[in-house]
């Protein structure tokens, strides 16, 4: 998905010569902690709510220039850059320009965060698994397998290096919540299971039971 898919075209946007109060109400309004900033049509940065307060309210926001937050995406940038800006940053939202720096809108940093969500599969039901292997060893190919054995696949996966130990730490959303049988094959072919999360056979079993036995005592 692309940054020109996401964008909010009708937010508001400042001059460099619109007063600080104005900012600050422009804020309010709309629930947000940074304003984009144009100056002769071209975006130029980020305002933010505690540069804002600490200047005087009659003042332009020209004076805040030199603090200004210079961070924007293009609009056919990949919407994962945006969530990498908005978190590095800690922003409330992300403005989108075109190739003439022109702001063509922006991203609210809650849209992303639901688009996040919906990228990485969260909508749909599955079981989550969490490996460590070396570098070395990390093979996607054999991960797939392993859950394929189990009448299964991968909706998705996500990998990072911890920096203090170098594993490759392996993330998996799987298509089943019932996982114990693909958590024991990691665990044969000597993978290291740092967490999982699902719904295991057993437990729906035993709730079954409980529930016959309810049930029963109700009769």
């Amino acid at each position: 998905m692309l940054a020109s898919q996401l964008i909010h075209t009708g937010f508001p946007a400042i001059n460099l010569f619109d007063r600080v109060a104005l900012a600050l109400q422009l804020m309010e309004d709309y629930d947000v902690l940074h304003l984009p900033v144009l100056s002769e049509e071209k975006f130029i940065g980020l305002v933010t709510k505690d540069d804002l307060f600490d200047a005087d309210e009659d003042a332009l926001v020209a004076s805040l220039e030199h603090s200004l937050v210079t961070v924007s995406v293009k609009t056919e940038e990949h919407f994962l850059l945006a969530v990498k800006q908005a978190a590095a940053h800690q922003l409330s939202l992300v403005p989108v320009v075109n190739e003439q720096s022109e702001l063509t809108g922006v991203i609210p940093a809650k849209d992303l965060l639901r688009h996040l969500s919906h990228f990485l599969g969260n909508d749909e039901p599955g079981g989550v698994i969490v490996l460590e292997t070396d570098k070395r060893h990390f093979s996607f190919g054999e991960i797939s397998r392993l859950v394929e054995t189990n009448d299964a696949y991968i909706t998705q996966l996500n990998t990072y290096t911890e920096a203090d130990t170098g594993l490759v730490v392996v993330t998996i959303k799987i298509n089943k919540v019932e996982v114990s049988d693909i958590v024991a094959s990691f665990q044969r072919y000597e993978y290291i299971v740092r967490y999982y999360f699902g719904e295991e056979q057993y437990a729906n079993e035993l709730k079954e039971n409980y529930n016959h036995l309810i049930a029963y005592l109700n009769i």
